[in-house]
């Protein structure tokens, strides 16, 4: 018995193992088919053929959709492997960039280490410099002292004899002392015009502007106190031309220290 185009397309879509199984009971309905066949018989037969169509279009039609899914199980899977893979590869890199990372740091301890002991080696060479700087000004200003005190002791001597030109009789010594916390480098008593008057003085190598304004600063002071008039001097080994502008300026008398000779 022949078999409908329908049916054998349908045959065609199914599985090999399924469509051999429903070809073998096609072949066996037929053979009985053709043995012993009533208008009954064959009425229900084809009835049955038309439910075993339907059956192999919906088999078919199930096993279609089975293959869509089978098909979009497989894009999604490949899609997964593509995007596993794409991760692995920034997995990748991403522990490269670690590892240089790690590089750089440890190169930047190292500097630091390098810059720290750098710091430790100049730390002490400064210091040891600020020990000679310190042992330097020391004797400085032992020289300095010395040259001082000798001036102010060639000034007690020399000054008497200068002040009396200026019109003051020096009573009693010249000397140096302290006035509270000021120490006072010439201080003695005269006459001038009759008039008693204290004779203050400064002594310096080379005098500046900042010095010459403490002292008159201490010698308001004295004043203040002592009710007395005050005559100011100052000696020294070297004047620069502002600075003895600046002691006229301040009625200030100055010596230099070859005068005391």
């Amino acid at each position: 018995m022949p078999y409908s185009i329908k049916i054998l397309r349908g045959l065609e879509e199914l599985d090999p193992k399924v469509r051999g199984v429903i070809l073998d009971l096609l072949e066996e309905i037929e053979k009985n088919t053709r043995e012993t066949v009533k208008k009954s018989d064959f009425d229900e037969l084809k009835e049955a053929i038309t439910g075993l169509t339907r059956t192999v279009n919906e088999l078919a039609e199930a096993q279609k959709r089975s293959e869509e899914r089978i098909t979009k199980l497989e894009i999604a899977v490949e899609s997964l492997i593509e995007a596993q893979k794409r991760s692995e590869e920034r997995i990748e890199r991403l522990e490269i960039a670690v590892e240089k990372l790690a590089e750089a740091q440890k190169r930047s301890e190292e500097r630091l280490n390098e810059l720290a002991e750098a710091q430790k080696r100049t730390e002490e060479s400064l210091n040891r410099l600020i020990k000679r700087v310190d042992a330097i000004e020391e004797r400085l200003d032992g020289i300095s002292n010395s040259v001082g005190y000798s001036l102010e002791n060639s000034a007690y001597k020399g000054l008497p004899l200068l002040l009396k030109r200026e019109g003051i009789d020096v009573k009693g010594r010249l000397i140096r002392r302290y006035y509270e916390e000021y120490q006072i480098n010439i201080w003695g008593e005269g006459k001038k015009d009759g008039k008693d008057t204290l004779i203050l003085g400064e002594v310096k190598v080379r005098p500046s502007k900042k010095e010459i304004d403490r002292f008159l600063r201490t010698v308001n002071t004295i004043i203040k106190n002592e009710k007395k008039d005050a005559y100011t001097v100052f000696v020294a080994h070297d004047y620069h031309p502002a600075t003895e502008k600046y002691l006229s300026e301040k009625g200030i008398k100055h010596y230099w220290s070859y005068e005391l000779e």
